[in-house]
């Protein structure tokens, strides 16, 4: 009953309800990809918007070339995205990164035990082995207003539009451009702690045949 629903005020450090993870790939300066696991994004009609850290090689990259592929990883990727969580392709790292337990790592896509591969309309590359890869270009990036008391890492909203959609044919269902909501699930973020999803529970009335 709704009366015995006990609430909590309670002061979280972060607020990774359940989002999605992406990799977001780039290229640096020297023409290195670069490969930034993110946790903040959300998509309305052919945009994605991101959610990253300013001060990262990705959110530069991204400033500098205004296009990027963002790569959903299935849960059974959780590891690879571990694996460069604690990296930073910025060198000198950053003295707050440092006291995080962030390393300069320039060869991400080695690092995670990934492949790269190569894409259609943007030149980062794809993530092979990732279910799903939206080849990107940026529209507009709105940095975080800052507000006293903030931690020490200011943050954007990268608005992209999607040009060129790429999914692995088995979560595709034949014949058409659809993708096989019992064959895709995408790696969740939540509190700090990586999830897969459970079973279908249902479907919303725009659901498409």
């Amino acid at each position: 009953m709704l009366n015995a629903i006990v609430h909590r005020t309670i002061k979280p450090s972060i607020l990774y309800y359940g989002t999605p993870v992406s990799l977001i790939s780039t290229l640096s300066p020297d023409g290195t990809p670069n490969l930034s696991p993110i946790s903040s994004s959300w998509a309305l009609g052919n945009r994605v918007v991101l959610g990253m850290a300013t001060s990262g090689q990705g959110f530069l990259n991204i400033e500098r070339t205004m296009e990027c592929v963002i790569n959903m990883p299935s849960p059974e990727l959780w590891k690879a995205v571990e694996r460069i969580a604690d990296t930073t392709g910025v060198d000198p790292v950053p003295g707050f990164k440092v006291a995080m337990g962030y390393r300069f790592e320039p060869k991400k896509f080695e690092c995670a035990g990934l492949t790269a591969l190569a894409s259609e309309v943007v030149a980062p590359p794809r993530v092979a082995e990732c279910p799903i890869q939206l080849e990107a270009r940026v529209l507009a990036i709105h940095r975080a207003t800052p507000v006293e008391g903030d931690g020490p890492t200011p943050t954007a909203a990268i608005e992209t539009r999607v040009e060129r959609v790429h999914a692995h044919e088995r979560i595709v269902i034949p014949g058409s451009n659809h993708i096989d909501t019992s064959r895709w699930s995408p790696l969740l973020y939540v509190f700090r702690h990586y999830f897969g999803t459970g079973p279908e529970l249902g479907t919303n009335f725009r659901v498409e045949a």
